[in-house]
């Protein structure tokens, strides 16, 4: 639903060219850089775990709620916005960290508060598996080599996007033609995929159109009097 509303978006705006990049750098941290960083990362973790185990929590509202909290507390409030690195350590922790508390109400509750929570309990379901309180005593090995897979996974994002950032950078390079009738069909392809149901597609295509005219006529959430 938000590809279709973004593609429109942009398609109604009649962008044309690359998109303007920022000349990527060394790969490393300078002294400052983990100087500046250390905070935000123990203050993002602190932020993110917790509203990952609440039901109605995920990884959006931590990220929103530290980059709040970092551009409070931060003493170069101007540069956020223009590459603060605070503002990227502390609301990429609390992404992490919340990504690791989802896993608190799925074991514990069998409550899936994310997309990726909902495909690990779907998996457990197909294997004849109850996440519960008595998942721990009935499925020891299972739940300890999902809890290690976290530690494997932020390894391998290492590997894989320090060496490849370069790479992953020459993605926006992308003619935005190709780029986004790409995000359209795997947008179409997930909805169909669902029930393999033509309905789903139409009503991805109604939803994204709505989410586009009110993008387009500045409909958002009313704001609250600061008086």
């Amino acid at each position: 639903m938000f590809a279709v509303g973004e593609a429109l978006h942009v398609a109604s705006r009649m962008r044309r060219g690359p998109i303007p990049l920022v000349p990527v750098g060394k790969r490393g941290m300078t002294r400052e850089d983990w100087r500046r960083s250390w905070r935000p990362w123990l203050r993002g973790t602190a932020i993110g775990f917790p509203i990952g185990t609440i039901p109605a929590g995920g990884a959006d509202v931590a990220t929103f709620l530290s980059y709040s909290a970092e551009r409070r507390l931060s003493k170069r409030r101007h540069e956020f916005g223009r590459g603060a690195i605070e503002g990227v350590a502390g609301p990429e922790a609390a992404n992490n960290a919340a990504a690791a508390g989802v896993l608190v109400p799925l074991l514990t509750l069998g409550l899936p508060t994310s997309a990726t929570a909902a495909i690990i309990i779907a998996a457990f379901q197909s294997y004849g598996i109850r996440p519960g309180p008595l998942l721990f005593q009935n499925e020891s090995a299972l739940v300890w080599a999902l809890i290690a897979s976290l530690y494997v996974g932020n390894v391998l994002l290492l590997v894989l996007n320090l060496p490849l950032v370069r790479i992953w950078v020459k993605v926006l390079q992308i003619p935005r033609p190709y780029l986004y009738a790409g995000i359209l069909t795997f947008a179409a392809l997930g909805s169909y995929a669902v029930n393999a149901s033509a309905v789903d597609l139409l009503l991805l295509l109604a939803l994204g159109v709505l989410g586009w005219v009110m993008r387009r006529f500045g409909f958002r959430s009313p704001r609250r009097s600061s008086g």
